[in-house]
């Protein structure tokens, strides 16, 4: 889709990459297969999975190294059109507005879209300049069982409502400017990353780190054991 079209007729620049930030701890098959719909939905030529540092909203406790976390990502998205990275490491931000803003200024020619589910859209509000947030790139949200009443009737929704966007409407055009907002919906996936934590508390013992590379920056990550 690189080069192709928006609604005036003016050349869209560079790749339409999806961005999904998130702790992948581990990284799980419910992550791919919502990517994967994602990206068919929205259009995208790809995704890059953001393995953040530390998110501020979770406790740290029975966080696995960011080496590991890492690791499961690029073995989960393995043959897919996804790139695991941990580039907040390496542009040292901590909050989603200032990694996105220095995205932006890191890749001038991307065309970018930010992707979270409907139990962050619910927390939204909380988020630092979520606001601004929204003014930097199109969000497309993915329904998640239990989570779709309160995200509707979160702050940030009604803000955003103005915004909303089908589907369609979204990559034809409304990918250009932002605030845009769609919502995606498909059928639930039962994995979850505390389960998987829960019933193997060690799986991060399971990944080789040694070596390892970022997939979008490039730099070595992995230090650590072979």
């Amino acid at each position: 889709m690189a080069g192709s079209r928006g609604r005036a007729g003016a050349a869209l620049i560079g790749p339409l990459t999806g961005l999904f930030g998130g702790s992948f701890n581990p990284a799980h098959g419910g992550h791919r297969r919502v990517t994967l719909f994602a990206m068919e939905a929205l259009g995208l030529d790809e995704v890059w999975w953001l393995v953040s540092p530390g998110n501020v909203l979770k406790p740290a406790k029975g966080m696995a190294p960011l080496e590991a976390r890492l690791a499961s990502a690029r073995a989960m998205s393995r043959n897919a059109p996804i790139r695991a990275t941990a580039i907040e490491r390496d542009l040292g931000t901590r909050f989603t507005v200032d990694t996105l803003r220095a995205i932006l200024r890191r890749y001038p020619k991307r065309r970018f879209v930010w992707i979270m589910g409907a139990d962050n859209l619910a927390q939204f509000h909380k988020w630092k300049a979520w606001r601004d947030i929204a003014r930097l790139m199109p969000i497309a949200v993915i329904a998640r069982p239990g989570y779709d009443a309160v995200a509707m009737a979160s702050p940030a929704n009604a803000w955003l409502r103005r915004w909303r966007q089908r589907p369609g409407q979204f990559v034809s055009g409304a990918r250009r400017s932002a605030p845009a907002l769609t919502f995606l919906r498909f059928d639930p996936d039962g994995r979850s990353a505390s389960a998987i934590r829960a019933a193997d508390p060690d799986w991060a013992n399971a990944f080789r780190t040694a070596g390892l590379r970022d997939a979008v920056t490039h730099r070595l990550i992995g230090r650590g054991k072979s």
